[in-house]
């Protein structure tokens, strides 16, 4: 009995726990668990990742002084012909141990340090472009699949419809209520939405291989079909002149962009400051016949007489600034652009959705319902009814592309912004 106890008590428990345990969605279905594993599995992130680690640890590089040199001199391995060569320092004429340590022109390293800088924040800036290039890319195949996924269910509902009509009309058909012709037009509506279907079919298993191929997963692997729509902000939150200046401030490529033409302007500076000498200090220790016995000390520096390489080093460099400022200017103005463009068609697509939900879909409903009462009572041709039926499915579809239109148009916004609405 004690163990028959224990056993329920654990089954209870048991059950217990796994009703407070959500079940696990299955991938595809919502659009959070795409995303999740493309940032831990898409292998061009994970190569983006690494070459920002690259250029954060070329910073310490770039600062850092040249590794000092030693070098050892033997001086007179004869001594003066009175013996045979020899390689020890004891027992040549002289040794001069010498360091020397390379020292640039003040301000040099200060530079190549902030180019460097520079170079992993645009390294950081391109990371973030690919990411949410990412992110759109998913948003899109995930938006794509549910309009084929309802699309598909439309016109799964629409011929189920028509195969009970069909049914109907075999009946007054045999009892001589209703024309050949009828039949053979309802075939014909039938044959059309099949061949939809298999277009939406072959439209499905397309984008479930690119979604995969983002996910880098193998393409046939199959996805859930997504659940819902991402939500819509609200307009007051679409504000063009506070979403460029968001643009400004938080786009990638501009970001990545600025770093660039600050990274050439440090770079013009430096290459003024190659007109200066850079220095080598030394210290050199001789020994002769054992000791230590003379100490000396060495300056060296060269000399930027190149004017002819120094100047096209300045006019280099200033040339990259030109062009970064006009890369720079040429981003901005086309970001801004595509911007309104996708706020405009965002703001029209909401409306066609209003007008296909209020107004077109009771509409088409309405004569679809005219059409069959006429149809029934003889006062209509079976055309009329394929007519009014169509309409219906046209608006459905309309206003489901017109949902669909709006997050395709929010993805695009969200993407120049570099960030979620």
């Amino acid at each position: 009995m004690k163990l028959l106890g224990c056993a329920l008590l654990g089954l209870i428990f048991w059950v217990s726990s796994a009703a407070q345990t959500p079940p696990e969605l299955a991938l595809g279905s919502n659009l959070q668990g795409l995303l999740e594993v493309a940032r831990h599995n898409n292998p061009e992130l994970a190569g983006m990742r690494q070459e920002t680690l690259a250029a954060e640890e070329r910073r310490t590089m770039a600062g850092a002084l040249m590794d000092p040199r030693f070098k050892i001199e033997l001086q007179d391995i004869t001594r003066a012909g009175e013996r045979s060569p020899t390689l020890l320092p004891s027992d040549v004429g002289a040794t001069a141990y010498s360091v020397t340590q390379d020292i640039p022109w003040s301000g040099k390293r200060a530079l190549k340090e902030t180019i460097a800088t520079l170079d992993a924040q645009g390294a950081q800036g391109r990371a973030q472009q690919i990411w949410s290039e990412l992110v759109a890319k998913i948003k899109t195949g995930f938006v794509q699949r549910y309009f084929v996924a309802h699309n598909q269910r439309l016109l799964n509902e629409t011929l189920t419809l028509m195969l009970q009509q069909e049914k109907v009309m075999q009946e007054r058909y045999a009892s001589g209520l209703l024309a050949q012709q009828d039949i053979t037009r309802l075939h014909v509506e039938h044959t059309a939405m099949r061949a939809e279907l298999l277009a939406l079919d072959s439209e499905w298993r397309q984008t479930q291989a690119r979604l995969n191929s983002l996910l880098a997963r193998p393409a046939h692997l199959p996805l859930a079909a997504p659940e819902q729509l991402p939500a819509l902000p609200e307009s007051a939150t679409l504000a063009e002149d506070a979403l460029a200046q968001r643009l400004l401030r938080n786009n990638p490529a501009l970001r990545a962009e600025a770093s660039r033409l600050e990274a050439a302007q440090a770079t013009r500076s430096l290459a003024g400051k190659n007109r200066y000498p850079d220095l080598s200090l030394g210290v050199t220790a001789i020994q002769r016949q054992g000791d230590v016995k003379e100490w000396g000390l060495m300056l060296e520096f060269n000399l930027p007489v190149q004017s002819r390489v120094l100047n096209a080093q300045e006019r280099e460099a200033h040339a990259m600034v030109e062009a970064a400022t006009s890369r720079q200017e040429a981003l901005t103005n086309q970001a801004l652009s595509e911007l309104s463009v996708n706020l405009i068609a965002l703001e029209s697509a909401r409306q066609t959705e209003h007008l296909m939900t209020f107004s077109l879909m009771p509409q088409a409903d309405l004569t679809w319902r005219s059409a069959l009462t006429a149809y029934e009572n003889g006062k209509a041709d079976f055309t009329t009814v394929l007519d009014a039926q169509r309409q219906i499915r046209q608006a459905r579809q309309g206003q489901l592309k017109a949902q669909v239109d709006a997050r395709m148009r929010l993805i695009e916004i969200e993407r120049l912004l570099g960030e979620e609405l």
